[in-house]
């Protein structure tokens, strides 16, 4: 008979709860699982935002810079992570070498203001000398953006825009480009036409909102982040209504729980923002087979997603769970126990997980265990 007194295993690695766990994940896989499930430099429940910034450097030291340099550009253009993919670049200026570096900054800069934020996070350790290929790709992706662009991010703090031409030595595509890179240094842009600045001159809010409305010059983030300040203004609601439905300016850049914010500011338009939610469901191809959604909705959900935000992990996780497009879909919650939700959409969805349960404790092995005995293609599990 096989002895059952057998040693048991002990796992030097452990989960930021103190539980074991299985040292399984490359570098890589690390890195990725970091980069794409973080705000740069905001706290998580259970780390902080400098453990993760540490961790993130770390890692880059350990991944071929090749691997740094797509994971960068798919942190910016295919997740729309603007701050840690810049820290990417950073770890990439470190750890790679000649045009891959300056090209991969070149096509993940894809803001006028990320020139500077590139830049003062090269020297959040104080000032060095610049790198040359650190120099070749911001001078390069300087050519990407017009006088309206620059203008528009062009702002008084200690790294300007005219300072990366200076030290990056900046080539312009033309006698036009170089004609506004001269009113920049100068300071002698074109004011843009921007929300910020039309109320920042003394404008009727009304006036400048319905205006911009009007031309189709506001941004889809900026029309979602100002829908109570257009109710407060008098805004014409056939005009707002009009703008959220018809999706443009970036509104495929706009993640989920964006619309789950707008809707608590001002409720008054939820029923479009609903809808808008709704039309991204449908951009996305189904998955095909037996799909189960499993949401944490236990108490370290309720931390808010940044310093700033109002609203929680649980509403982006709820939010998450509400557009996922699947041909066969049973939603789940998990905290002291596993409760079945109603698979549906939108923000009727994202209230139904969210009001499913107390928010108490974590019981995600349980949770998994009991959904295990469904048949099923796939488990999703959406977690802090």
């Amino acid at each position: 008979m096989a002895s059952r007194n057998l040693p048991t295993k002990s796992y030097a690695v452990k989960t930021h709860g103190g539980a074991p766990a299985v040292p399984h994940l490359t570098p890589l896989q690390q890195l990725r699982r970091t980069v794409l499930a973080t705000l740069l430099w905001e706290d998580q429940f259970y780390e902080s935002g400098a453990s993760i910034d540490a961790r993130i450097s770390e890692l880059a030291g350990k991944v071929k810079p090749e691997e740094l340099a797509a994971l960068a550009i798919e942190a910016r253009h295919a997740h729309n992570l603007r701050h840690v993919s810049l820290k990417l670049l950073v770890e990439l200026v470190k750890h790679g070498s000649g045009r891959m570096v300056s090209e991969t900054i070149e096509k993940v800069v894809s803001r006028a203001d990320e020139l500077t934020e590139l830049l003062a996070l090269y020297w959040s350790k104080g000032k060095t000398p610049l790198a040359k290929q650190i120099k070749v790709g911001l001078a390069k992706a300087f050519t990407k953006f017009d006088e309206y662009q620059l203008a528009k991010y062009d702002r008084a703090r200690s790294i300007r825009l005219r300072d990366i031409l200076f030290l990056t030595h900046a080539k312009p595509k033309n006698d036009q480009q170089a004609s506004v890179w001269k009113r920049l240094v100068e300071n002698k842009l074109q004011t843009p036409d921007t929300w910020e600045v039309g109320l920042s001159s003394g404008a009727n809010p009304k006036d400048v909102f319905e205006r911009l409305l009007n031309d189709n010059n506001l941004g889809y983030l900026a029309l979602l982040r100002n829908l109570r300040n257009m109710n407060a203004a008098g805004v014409d609601t056939s005009l707002v209504k009009k703008a959220i439905l018809a999706r443009k300016g970036g509104a495929e850049k706009v993640l989920p729980f964006r619309f789950v914010g707008a809707a608590r500011a001002a409720p008054n338009f939820e029923r479009e923002l609903d809808k808008a939610l709704l039309a991204t469901i449908d951009t996305l191809p189904p998955i095909a087979g037996k799909t189960i959604v499993l949401v944490d909705v236990s108490g370290s959900m309720d931390s808010r997603l940044s310093i700033k935000s109002d609203l929680t992990r649980m509403d982006a996780a709820a939010t998450l769970a509400a557009v996922i497009n699947a041909e066969d879909l049973r939603v789940f919650s998990f905290s002291n126990k596993t409760v079945e939700v109603p698979p549906r959409r939108g923000m009727a969805g994202v209230t139904a997980i969210v009001k499913s349960q107390s928010h108490s404790n974590t019981r995600l092995a349980e949770a998994v265990a009991e959904i295990n005995k469904i048949p099923h293609d796939r488990l999703i599990v959406i977690t802090d």
